[in-house]
């Protein structure tokens, strides 16, 4: 950032912390989010996060987003000493859920962390799309959150 936008006068490891103590307050969810978190709940489907990233950050924006309460397991990487791709931290969020992977779905926004880790180890994988990223090899592909009410209805017998 320093260097893009010739910044002068502030340290790198300055501009790091302050981006550490400000993101949370410029945190935006994708549209939709409590929106589909309520009717999931609605629906007692067990939820769970699985985020990369340092343990207080990413629950700091958690709470900003208002979200940590619909979840009934939330893994951080920093906190579980492993990160996706590792399937081990996939496994470990199905046994907080005490969910087996055939009877669940993953749903992230990355074509490799998310799409292809979660598939490998058996969940049903969600994309949601991403400007970042072109392609992801999915079980099923959404742009809106809302989406994932038609696929949950699609697969009645599963349980998610």
């Amino acid at each position: 950032m320093i260097g893009k936008f010739n910044i002068s006068g502030i340290s790198q490891e300055i501009l790091h912390q302050d981006c550490i103590n400000e993101f949370s307050s410029c945190c935006v969810p994708f549209p939709n989010l409590i929106n589909i978190l309520e009717s999931l709940k609605e629906r007692s489907i067990r939820l769970g996060i699985i985020t990369n990233g340092q343990g207080k950050f990413q629950m700091d924006n958690i709470k900003v987003l208002g979200i940590e309460n619909y979840f009934d397991a939330i893994l951080i990487s920093e906190w579980e000493g492993i990160k996706k791709p590792n399937p081990e931290i996939f496994k470990r969020a199905l046994s907080k859920l005490d969910a087996a992977a055939y009877e669940s779905m993953y749903v992230g926004d990355h074509p490799e962390n998310d799409v292809l880790s979660s598939k490998n180890i058996g969940l049903s994988a969600v994309w949601k799309k991403d400007i970042y990223w072109g392609h992801a090899e999915a079980d099923f592909i959404i742009n809106d959150l809302m989406e994932l009410l038609k696929i949950v209805e699609s697969q009645e017998g599963r349980t998610y």
